[in-house]
């Protein structure tokens, strides 16, 4: 049993059972993504020695117009794939073991949390996980605190406001804001337009 077999597991929404070798699996790709995140927040990197550690992190090489403000989050790693242009900020927490994707010019505010995994509601499968992806499209804007829960996908252009906590697909080119998150309005995107939050 090896990474590529778990990944295949979760990218086909498998769930995954304590006490099974995709578990173990599983334990040992976040005991490696603690060991870099851990270097990643406990000392000063330079944009590049930061893309080094994601792209270490990641498995996968990470451009170098992303750029992240640590201290920075995840319990796993390898199923994380970043666009082009991204600017991800402090205090984020990415539980990508579901997939995460976020597409090209996206902006991700202080403390967002992405969450890729549910449990069991059972009792006796509370300890299994069920994952289901997130993906973010091209140019969006999630703002401070906002929690994305499993499943979610994000279209292009859209906000994310601040605080909000997304249980359902968003529409490209609008704003939802709410817990749980609507859509508040249509993002006007004309020259000099601005959209309030």
């Amino acid at each position: 049993m090896g990474l590529e077999r778990l990944l295949d597991h979760f990218n086909r929404g498998l769930p995954v059972a304590a006490d099974t070798p995709y578990h173990d699996v599983l334990v040992a790709a976040s005991n490696e993504a603690m060991r870099i995140t851990a270097e990643m927040n406990n000392a000063y990197h330079t944009r590049q020695e930061l893309n080094a550690l994601l792209s270490r992190l990641t498995g996968r090489d990470v451009d170098p117009s992303v750029m992240l403000f640590p201290p920075f989050y995840t319990d796993f790693g390898k199923n994380l794939h970043l666009g082009k242009g991204i600017f991800i900020n402090a205090c984020c927490c990415f539980q990508d073991q579901g997939g995460i994707s976020i597409g090209d010019g996206a902006l991700i505010g202080h403390r967002v949390v992405l969450a890729t995994l549910n449990h069991g509601f059972p009792a006796h499968e509370r300890g299994h996980i069920y994952p289901a992806p997130i993906r973010i499209g091209k140019r969006v804007w999630i703002g401070s605190g906002a929690t994305i829960l499993p499943g979610v996908t994000i279209g292009d252009n859209a906000i994310v406001a601040a605080g909000a906590v997304v249980t359902a697909d968003v529409p490209a080119n609008v704003l939802v804001g709410g817990v749980p998150a609507r859509v508040l309005k249509p993002i006007d995107d004309g020259p000099g337009k601005r959209a309030a939050i």
